[in-house]
């Protein structure tokens, strides 16, 4: 399995509280099954840009395709939110097939078990950390399309342990899937540990500001290597302190 091809136009991309676009001669291709990282400063557009490539936000001039199909028309991606959004009323197991009717409830166990919740299957979410909800959430998107998966700041609010710990179940499952990802993220150092690319933005409208693609796989960074990375991402949006390993 293979994750789709992206490609996103964007002529432009307006809101009426802004005077200017957020958007305009925006281009970029994702290739197939690539992890790629969109950093930049809150407001730059990337939560824009992801609901656009999600299908959910058509409100715009030019095209965005996933393997040649609008992304309105396209197959639902699995998102992934800044928090779990899971519905309190329902189990773990009955909110991954909550989203996805058509998921058994076999399916539902064994991705559950993926992402290390085996045996927590019907604990409500109130019973269950905050790490173990993001897990939760990351087994639902995965459960509606595991071949296109939508990150939007998902680490926010953890700390650094839970995240690391979230990031080794995220290789297990790209590795596992292939899927295509788009991580939307505020943290050089997270693109540094999991993207094959980062694209940083900056601007208004929103323009391409340096576009690293990097050599090393993910997971066979050195911790040297991540800070390097981290480092030139965190020099291209500006920033003033190094960023940490």
């Amino acid at each position: 399995m293979t994750g789709p091809r992206l490609d996103i136009a964007i002529d432009g991309k307006r809101f009426d509280f802004l005077p200017e676009p957020l958007l305009e001669r925006f281009d970029l291709v994702v290739e197939p099954s690539s992890v790629v990282a969109l950093v930049g400063p809150s407001g730059v557009g990337k939560s824009t840009l992801l609901r656009m490539v999600g299908g959910i936000d058509t409100l715009f001039s030019g095209t965005v395709s996933v393997d040649g199909v609008a992304a309105a028309a396209a197959p639902p991606a699995g998102f992934v939110f800044q928090d779990a959004r899971l519905l309190p009323w329902l189990t773990a197991l009955d909110n991954i097939r909550a989203v996805r009717p058509q998921t058994t409830e076999q399916d539902a166990a064994e991705m559950l078990r993926r992402v290390g919740l085996a045996g927590f299957e019907h604990y409500f979410p109130h019973e269950l950390s905050g790490g173990m909800q993001r897990r939760v959430a990351l087994a639902r998107a995965f459960s509606v399309n595991p071949r296109l998966l939508l990150l939007d700041e998902p680490f926010v609010s953890l700390d650094r342990t839970l995240v690391q710990e979230m990031e080794q179940v995220l290789f297990a499952l790209i590795a596992a899937s292939r899927p295509t990802v788009l991580l939307v993220t505020h943290l050089p150092e997270d693109a540094a540990m999991l993207a094959d690319r980062a694209i940083v933005l900056s601007g208004r409208p929103a323009r391409i500001a340096a576009d690293y693609r990097f050599e090393t796989p993910r997971g066979e960074r050195s911790r040297t290597e991540r800070e390097a990375i981290a480092n030139r991402i965190a020099a291209s949006i500006g920033a003033r302190e190094p960023a940490q390993p």
